[in-house]
């Protein structure tokens, strides 16, 4: 059984998509990238916001085409936005066969062997608890927590995910380990707020015991944390992420806005004064480190003044990067019953703005880098040169460097930084090799003998 994967949305899902495809495979799926070539489709949808699901429903009618074009013979939507809406999408896509949210994922196999697809002997087969589709092998998310307790007022992921829980250290350290023996050279840390890891299970284990543990029992060159409040920006937490050099000087920081009034309509825990403490606290206490956030425009009652504010506050702060959209309204959250009261134009419009803006503020931050030495990591190479990633520039979404040598994916690099191309990436030169790349991953054979059918971490959304 042939099984393709489109993958919508954030680098959660992704972790989960790998996750279904590593019991799938236990049970004789085979991964392709190739949708023509797939009997089975799954498509991991995303419901965060209006943009994320029209794409989503557009993946799942174009996957429905190869029911007559291909050889598919079962089209699976499953994940968040199926969650939310699975009684629309039953009348509006009958190309699918099958709809499962991020609370029934746990069924998919029953489900489709019901369907007559895809049973085998699972213990025989099983090739451990996650299955690469990607094509950066050396660059892998660790899910350390499932759901939200926050009540953003904007927000449907609680919704969607439930509740907050978090995995064992015990778990995520063989996690990691796992990664790194399939050829992990970075590991990105994904949760909906890292800084509420452990929270709820009462060992004592919480973000910076889980960093140290990482740092102690794997030897993972990079270590990344993404989607961090600021709330969790402990004394505790600086101390560690400032010795350990493994752990980058970087910072996912979702602030959403920077008017007070704006963020506690939209039941945010920071307000300005506190945000920028924590930025603050942050940069004196780990030098040269990279901040990005995100931000939402037109929110209900949403001023100009209260706008202006927000680009006031970017202006003060300099994140290195910063990710916005435009507020939609979604069915279940608080802000669904206020009034949207901002046009959608003038929402673009303000969109425009704070983007252009943060486009100057990203180029002038990043011309303080040239001329510096700093480290480097490949993540793709021609005959004659590299394109790789400085520490500030996280996957897929932080822009690229430039090198002047052609090294593998996955091999460390000194480089100096010599200019800034289109305001977001690097030219650089090589200095020197640091570390080459990892030798190929470990072969479906060998995975099969990984002491991890016993581990719970795969639970996806229940």
């Amino acid at each position: 059984m042939k099984v393709g994967f489109v993958t919508l949305g954030c680098d959660k899902n992704t972790v989960d998509t790998e996750r279904y495809l590593g019991e799938l495979a236990g049970y004789g799926g085979e991964y392709t990238a190739d949708l023509a070539d797939a009997e089975v489709i799954i498509v991991n949808t995303c419901g965060f916001i209006d943009a994320a699901k029209k794409e989503s429903i557009d993946a799942l009618i174009d996957a429905g085409r190869y029911k007559s074009d291909g050889v598919c013979q079962a089209l699976v939507a499953i994940g968040c936005m199926v969650e939310r809406h699975k009684a629309e999408l039953l009348d509006a896509l009958p190309e699918v066969d099958l709809f499962l949210g991020s609370s029934e994922s746990g069924s998919l196999v029953q489900e489709l062997a019901e369907r007559g697809i895809g049973v085998s002997d699972p213990v025989a087969l099983h090739p451990g608890v996650r299955q690469y589709t990607g094509d950066l092998r050396h660059v892998r998310y660790l899910k350390i927590s499932e759901g939200c307790d926050h009540g953003c007022a904007f927000c449907a992921i609680p919704l969607m995910r439930g509740r907050h829980r978090s995995f064992s250290r015990d778990e995520l350290i063989r996690e990691a380990q796992l990664l790194e023996l399939q050829g992990a050279r970075e590991v990105n840390l994904v949760a909906q707020d890292l800084a509420h890891y452990g929270r709820d299970r009462g060992d004592g284990v919480r973000l910076p015991q889980l960093l140290e543990s990482l740092v102690a029992e794997t030897s993972l060159p990079w270590i990344r944390m993404l989607y961090l409040y600021s709330a969790g920006i402990t004394p505790q937490l600086l101390e560690v992420v400032s010795r350990e050099s493994r752990i980058l000087p970087y910072l996912d920081m979702p602030m959403q806005h920077a008017a007070d009034d704006v963020l506690a309509r939209m039941r945010r825990p920071e307000r300005k004064r506190t945000i920028r403490e924590k930025v603050t606290r942050f940069r004196e206490a780990v030098p040269g480190v990279a901040i990005r956030t995100t931000c939402i425009v037109g929110f209900p009652g949403e001023t100009e003044t209260q706008f202006e504010e927000l680009l006031e506050f970017l202006e003060e702060i300099q994140f290195e990067r910063v990710g916005a959209f435009t507020y939609s309204p979604q069915d279940g959250t608080r802000a669904a019953d206020l009034i949207d009261d901002v046009p959608d134009g003038l929402k673009r419009e303000r969109l425009e703005r704070l983007t252009e803006l943060q486009r100057l503020i990203s180029a002038e931050r990043y011309e303080r880098r040239i001329s510096t030495i700093t480290r480097a990591i490949v993540d793709r190479a021609s005959a004659r040169e590299s394109q790789a990633r400085l520490p500030w520039q996280a996957d897929d979404i932080d822009g690229v460097a430039h090198l002047d040598e052609s090294h593998p994916p996955g091999t460390f690099v000194d480089v100096a930084v010599e200019e800034v191309v289109d305001d977001y990436d690097f030219r650089a030169s090589m200095v020197r090799v640091v570390e080459t790349s990892p030798p190929p991953p470990l072969s479906r054979r060998s995975m099969a003998q990984l002491p991890v059918l016993q581990t719970t971490i795969g639970s996806y959304g229940r």
